[in-house]
């Protein structure tokens, strides 16, 4: 073995532009309606809840990442760290990424929604079965998604009690060319003020 890695599983050298990855929902696909009097603290929801990614695997509470059948996770790379992918049938169907989310864990005391966005690149076109759990709530952004090049995958989860377990995950479950995670999102929707 001459040490040389090729393909999919070469160092990823430079650093992901997290703002330039083609989203698969819109924000107003995702958006939460509010009006000015409903807020109790400012400025609300500016920052990202949690970001998984391979160097920080586990957030609080029970939130965490499960990779499925990863051909490498880089974590040393001069560039972003990222999980690489080639399909391959596992009992599950196919290589993917799922990240669980506890809202409790991050001080959550109402029913809110939540969007979990999981940035990815692509060698060629890839589809995706794109899932989640909301448990009473709903989940937008479900079903099969065949994304190409720098794309951020979009999960919405709507009205999730704060003790929820929730998660969200992408899995390939067709052969198709390799595909990288960088990232893993968790934020509430952007806000739309009403009258």
């Amino acid at each position: 073995m001459s040490g040389i890695v090729p393909g999919a599983d070469a160092e990823v050298s430079d650093a992901i532009d997290p703002s330039s990855f083609v989203k698969t929902l819109s924000p107003s696909d995702v958006v939460t309606r509010i009006r000015p009097g409903d807020i109790l603290h400012w400025p609300p929801f500016i920052f990202p809840i949690d970001i998984i990614s391979p160097t920080h695997t586990v957030g609080k509470g029970r939130t965490n990442l499960t990779l499925i059948a990863s051909d490498i996770m880089q974590t040393d790379t001069s560039g972003t760290p990222y999980a690489s992918f080639t399909f391959r049938q596992v009992p599950s169907g196919g290589p993917g990424v799922s990240v669980h989310f506890d809202p409790a864990a991050y001080g959550a005391t109402a029913t809110a929604n939540y969007v979990v966005s999981f940035l990815v690149s692509t060698s060629g076109p890839v589809s995706l079965t794109v899932g989640g759990y909301a448990g009473p709530g709903s989940v937008t952004g479900a079903g099969v998604k065949t994304v190409n090049g720098n794309v951020s995958v979009v999960v919405g989860l709507q009205n999730v009690p704060p003790g929820q377990q929730t998660y969200a995950s992408i899995q390939q479950t067709s052969p198709g060319p390799s595909w990288s995670w960088f990232n893993t999102w968790i934020e509430h929707p952007p806000l739309v003020f009403e009258p």
